[in-house]
């Protein structure tokens, strides 16, 4: 079997660590090198690691660096041929790791995967899927696709989640890689601050011939969000993607992309003005803070579009 590193950033995420290197150990972990990078945290991270889990290696930072940097940092730490990265609020199904390692075993192209991911609840959650389109774009920026979701039999047209196979990306939430795979790759970009860096990095490994598929197998139950705690980084999102769109599309495409976010919000906030006598009393203060955070995420997107 191949052998397996996994590495976990954390940033004040103790209580999820543990639950995530326990459902590691319930894997067996003899054979598996661990490394927990703790990314400035003061919630007791690195002790309560060193008191449950004595065999994980823990890589402090201190101040925190970033998601990115931190999963560099622990990947270049990691001695296995293959890696895989996990979120610190991710929990690893039974029979995942065996099923991750044959993968790779049996196809030696296979330069990045990622698990199936589910919800605590079991529901299927987003893993994996095309390069964004301008398109897409749109649609994120202007909040259309939850409001697509209402819609009777919008389902079974666009079920959730991701078919397993061949994908241009994966999610960095659950994302093996295969040592050579990444280290040609020159490993995460860490000119992204907090998202894209897992579509960036895939991408960059199908333009060089390596597969990147979703395995149907690999399961893994995601905390959807509980890593970067409540509040909304649709900013940082935005900002990322235009990021990416410059890199890897060019300076015409990112041009539209960036069009493309920037009439999605205007109509997300043109909805928002409209449905705005509506909201209920109980849902005002929820409202406002949405749409502080869609100012604060437009003045963003106008700043990265004057930079370019």
């Amino acid at each position: 079997m191949t052998a397996l590193s996994v590495v976990i950033p954390t940033h004040g995420t103790r209580d999820l660590t543990l639950r995530c290197v326990e459902s590691l150990a319930c894997e067996g972990t003899a054979d598996l090198d661990l490394v927990v990078v703790d990314d400035g945290s003061r919630d007791g991270t690195a002790a309560a690691l060193a008191a449950a889990h004595p065999q994980v290696r823990v890589l402090r930072n201190d101040p925190a660096l970033g998601f990115t940097r931190a999963a560099n940092r622990g990947m270049a730490a990691a001695t296995a041929d293959l890696l895989l990265l996990l979120n610190s609020d991710t929990e690893v199904a039974p029979g995942a790791l065996t099923a991750l390692r044959a993968a790779f075993a049996r196809n030696p192209r296979l330069g990045a995967a990622g698990a199936t991911l589910s919800y605590p609840d079991g529901s299927p959650q987003w893993s994996g899927g095309r390069a964004p389109t301008l398109r897409w774009l749109f649609l994120l920026a202007s909040g259309a696709a939850p409001l697509l979701a209402r819609l009777p039999g919008w389902r079974r047209l666009k079920p959730p989640g991701a078919p397993a196979g061949p994908v241009d990306w994966v999610t960095g939430a659950a994302l093996a890689v295969r040592r050579i795979a990444w280290e040609e790759a020159g490993g995460f970009d860490e000119s992204f601050r907090f998202y894209g860096q897992d579509l960036d990095l895939c991408v960059r490994l199908g333009k060089a011939g390596w597969t990147v598929e979703i395995l149907p197998d690999v399961h893994v139950l995601h905390h959807h969000g509980a890593s970067i705690g409540s509040r909304s980084r649709r900013d940082l999102l935005w900002t990322d993607l235009l990021r990416w769109a410059r890199r890897c599309r060019g300076a015409a495409w990112a041009h539209r992309a960036a069009q493309a976010l920037a009439a999605g919000a205007a109509l997300r906030r043109l909805g928002r003005l409209l449905a705005s006598p509506f909201v209920p009393a109980a849902e005002r203060a929820a409202w406002r803070a949405e749409d502080a955070d869609l100012r604060t995420a437009r003045a963003a997107l106008a700043k990265a579009r004057r930079a370019r």
